[in-house]
């Protein structure tokens, strides 16, 4: 029997500064590798967006998209380090827009989690700590660097709010180069941007007040954290909330928690799936960021019953519900809820998604492949 879900709490709105989400669920940012080969956007990409808007996502906060070329991260990885890339950005915030939906570009830099075949550099970190996964020592930044990277950040910002984008978000999280300042395993530095928790935040700080100097505060600005690296030399719960409460106080108006870097060999998204029980994996942290700020907070980690995530919500452990496989799976996820059609998404997390050609569903693909020759 069909459900009416329409009251449910996941239904509700929510303001992110200034930008009112129709609904409590985010699709949370993941590469589509489905840019050119220069950066810029494609059909393949509005159309993604636009199956999601359609489908009646709150929130849609694209793939990490470079500020600068040295941060690339991997092919076909979208761009926003020129203004040339804000006409193809435009078309995407546009097809969205034509729907409740709002959308968030991650604003992001690969630091030593790329190669340079990838990003055509020597790999940049705060300090020269070696990467064992791929396989390299990155080039130790100088304080000139620091601060063009700042800058870089500020422009993409200024660049993604003339694409039209109701907010942006900065990727501190998965040991991307922001995300290596503020971990004490990658950042070993000595001087004012290194060393104590304050000066490993820096580079964030400088970032956030300079995007709110440019643009004002009616632009939404969130951040994605790592409540932890599961480093044992790495980044922990508590720094992560101390620096969380800092970011408030500069102007962040969302918070969405994560976890894992290359090297740690757990990132975000955990294969398998797990009893409703245990789905939310990071939302035991965003709980405990939760008591801790006022802004909003987002809940991720294999999320896929629709009970287990209205009872998140409901309980106040976070206050949004990020997503990223099942709507890959089911772009039109989220208004089968809404109409009671589905209690579950049928994501399995085999993660075979993340697809070099294209983010697709590959047992999607199997099985319309075997309906065709039936």
């Amino acid at each position: 029997m069909r459900e009416n879900r329409e009251k449910s709490v996941l239904f509700t709105s929510i303001d992110i500064g200034s930008v009112r989400i129709s609904n409590r669920f985010v699709r949370s940012a993941t590469h589509d590798f489905m840019a050119a080969d220069d950066g810029t956007a494609t059909e393949r990409q509005v159309q993604l967006f636009r199956n999601l808007a359609e489908g009646e996502v709150g929130l849609i906060i694209t793939g990490h998209i470079y500020v600068n070329p040295n941060g690339k991260a991997s092919p076909r990885q979208a761009g926003i380090s020129e203004d040339r890339f804000i006409e193809g950005l435009r078309r995407i915030t546009e097809a969205v827009h034509a729907f409740p939906t709002k959308i968030f570009a991650q604003l992001a830099h690969a630091g030593r989690q790329t190669k340079e075949k990838i990003c055509g550099c020597t790999p940049l970190a705060p300090s020269a700590v070696f990467e064992p996964l791929f396989k390299l020592t990155p080039k130790e930044m100088t304080k000139q660097e620091i601060v063009g990277i700042v800058s870089d950040f500020i422009q993409a910002a200024r660049r993604a709010r003339e694409a039209g984008f109701d907010g942006a978000q900065l990727h501190a999280a998965h040991g991307y180069l922001l995300s290596s300042f503020l971990s004490p395993h990658t950042n070993r530095r000595t001087d004012e941007w290194g060393g104590s928790t304050a000066n490993r935040l820096r580079i964030v700080v400088e970032i956030v007040r300079g995007i709110r100097a440019d643009l004002g505060r009616t632009f939404a600005l969130i951040i994605k954290l790592n409540a932890t690296d599961y480093m044992p030399a790495g980044l922990q719960l508590g720094e992560s909330i101390e620096m969380a409460g800092v970011l408030e106080r500069e102007g962040i108006n969302g918070i969405e928690v994560s976890g894992g870097m290359s090297e740690a060999g757990i990132g975000s998204m955990w294969k398998g799936l797990r009893s409703e029980d245990e789905e939310g994996y990071f939302v035991e942290s965003a709980w405990k960021f939760k008591q801790a700020v006022h802004v909003p907070i987002f809940g991720l980690g294999g999320n896929r019953a629709f009970r287990a995530m209205e009872k998140i919500v409901r309980e106040g452990r976070a206050d949004l519900i990020s997503l990223s496989r099942p709507l890959i799976r089911d772009p039109y996820l989220i208004k089968k809820f809404l109409r009671g059609e589905i209690d579950k998404s049928e994501c399995t997390s085999c993660n075979k998604c993340l697809n070099p050609r294209g983010i697709r569903c590959s047992e999607l693909k199997k099985a319309n492949e075997r309906q065709r020759y039936r």
